[in-house]
């Protein structure tokens, strides 16, 4: 199977052209051999809504040596005049020939520097699997690279021809061949160029249990820009609101920094985000929540935590503060410091991390003060530079804009993904016990499933923290087994779960992942004060795909899109 570059596209919606597209990508992904890789503009879009991935093309796939296909499919009706072919409409000239020149040769000038002035080994394939052209002769393109609706069941075994065959040796003399020669570093700088091109960064979306990494686009987002700056000493302070990119300008910084030979150390606050972020971050850097690492500083010193003693995590932390500022050691120097989930670190954490940094070190710090769940002060950053994002590009935009509506939020959150039409759904529980509670939240279950979502993609959060939630004791909800975090932790450091096909956790423990289907049930309040909006947004913005409340009478009738509402 192909390597497709961004994942996550299975879960994408698509109708008219879009579906056709993504039946392609999924005919290349499922008969490519594994050392191929297929780059697609399809993931996000912009708001203009261009979702190619160069120009006119489409799909770039790349063989095991380098060699490159540009294919552009043109889904639907064509039109062949004596100027070759054109697309609808008609009345524009739109000369598919033309067009696809202009990209292929604005691609390679793009390439050459990169080749170190080789040129680049592209070839480029018109696709049309809608359409049978009658003239090929006459369609200004060459007729072996037209794959239309007559040689349709070709197109694979003809990308895989093309991106695997060498050019032969000729009076086209030395450049051909050092191309036709790819070594395995010249398919990275290929694959980064690709990756870059697509702004591609990992994103840190996954169920709780789940080591897996979506890759999406984030267009225009901090993963880019932020990592453009360039100053001394490097202090950057990125404020940015859930579904930003915080999280996934963290794990780019991170990757740079190993790139460049210096030791990165990345802090959070949330286990489940430093357990997931340990999984897909490369070897050869420190990863850890605040509290593991002072845990593994002072087990290092030979002054292990008593966890039995009353405020022991006080005591940890003023005791690692002491040892990171009064006994340097070389083994516990970082060139770069990565804190995620800032909003949540008390003021002397700050001054603690700050002094693991080696001279001449790099430190972010990045926070969403609408996440911050434990009612901490804002640490100051007093002389660094700061930077701010207001677009959420994971949450759908209905649910964007019923928070905005809904809740007083500081400023409003602009919406930046592209799945629309999933207007979030309230299921009101009826009475004062348990049970209504419970009858609504399995019929949101229901319609989640109903829906298309499978278990796996359904994630069940509650409002209420895993001490006093209603649901802390419960294994099944009718006929589904909950599978829920137990408090422990094997020996090898991984959470221990329940068994259960359902995913259930709080609010706080969840902050910080996403699954396609949030389930955010529990929710209950009087008043929509500072801390009750904070955790609205947080469940809320978990959903990537659907979002359904389950809510008490008075708190849907809060959150209850109005009648006639987009």
């Amino acid at each position: 199977m192909a390597r497709i570059h961004p994942e996550g596209w299975r879960q994408l919606p698509g109708s008219g052209s879009r579906a056709r597209e993504l039946a392609t990508l999924a005919l290349l992904a499922d008969t490519l051999p594994d050392d191929f890789a297929v780059y697609h503009g399809l993931h996000w879009t912009r708001a203009a809504g261009d979702h190619t991935l160069f120009g006119e093309i489409g799909f770039a796939v790349m063989g095991p040596a380098g060699r490159v296909v540009l294919i552009e499919q043109q889904s639907g009706f064509l039109e062949e005049t004596e100027e070759g072919l054109l697309r609808p409409p008609s009345r524009r000239a739109r000369r598919v020939s033309v067009e696809l020149a202009r990209s292929t040769e604005a691609l390679r000038t793009r390439l050459r520097p990169l080749l170190q002035g080789a040129e680049p080994q592209l070839e480029i394939l018109f696709y049309c699997p809608d359409y049978r052209v009658r003239q090929p002769g006459t369609a200004g393109l060459d007729p072996a690279r037209i794959v239309d609706a007559g040689r349709r069941s070709e197109l694979v075994a003809i990308v895989k021809a093309l991106a695997s065959e060498h050019p032969q040796p000729g009076p086209q003399g030395a450049a051909d061949k050092a191309a036709a020669s790819v070594d395995v570093e010249r398919r990275a700088d290929l694959h980064r160029f690709f990756a870059d091109l697509l702004e591609l960064v990992p994103d840190v979306q996954a169920l709780a249990g789940r080591a897996e990494a979506l890759t999406t686009r984030l267009s225009g987002g901090l993963a880019e820009w932020a990592r453009r700056l360039d100053f001394s000493p490097f202090r950057l302070h990125v404020t940015a609101t859930a579904g930003s990119g915080k999280t996934q300008l963290a794990l780019a910084a991170y990757d740079d920094a190993l790139r460049a030979g210096r030791r990165p150390l990345y802090v959070c606050y949330n286990r489940p985000l430093a357990d997931h972020f340990a999984r897909i971050a490369p070897p050869g850097g420190e990863v850890a929540t605040f509290h593991q690492l002072c845990d593994r500083r002072l087990r290092a010193a030979g002054r292990p935590p008593n966890f039995a003693a009353p405020g022991a995590f006080r005591r940890m932390e003023a005791d690692f503060a002491a040892l990171v500022t009064a006994a340097p050691d070389p083994a516990w120097r970082f060139d770069e410091l990565i804190v995620d989930e800032g909003q949540d670190f008390a003021e002397g954490w700050r001054d603690a991390l700050l002094a693991l940094l080696a001279a001449n070190g790099r430190a972010w710090w990045l926070e969403d003060p609408l996440q911050n769940l434990y009612g901490r002060p804002p640490v100051p950053l007093p002389d660094w530079v700061r930077m701010s994002a207001d677009t959420n590009y994971r949450t759908p935009a209905d649910i964007v804009a019923l928070l905005n509506r809904r809740l007083p939020l500081p400023a409003p959150v602009r919406a930046g993904s592209p799945v629309a039409g999933s207007m979030p759904e309230v299921f009101a529980w009826q009475g004062e016990g348990e049970q209504g509670l419970m009858d609504a939240t399995r019929r949101a279950i229901t319609r989640a499933i109903g829906l298309g979502f499978r278990r796996d993609m359904i994630a069940l959060v509650t409002f209420r923290g895993r001490e006093h939630s209603r649901f802390t004791p419960i294994t099944h909800l009718g006929p589904h087994r909950l599978r829920a975090f137990s408090g422990r932790y094997d020996l090898f450091g991984e959470p221990e779960h329940s068994e259960g096909d359902l995913l259930i956790d709080s609010v706080y423990r969840f902050k910080g992942q996403s699954a396609p289907c949030v389930i955010f049930t529990e929710i209950d309040f009087d008043t929509l004060d500072e801390a009750t909006v904070r955790k609205l947004f947080v469940g809320a913005t978990r959903a990537t795909m659907k979002l359904i409340l389950v809510a008490s009478p008075r708190a849907a009738a809060a959150l209850e899109p109005d009648k006639g509402e987009p």
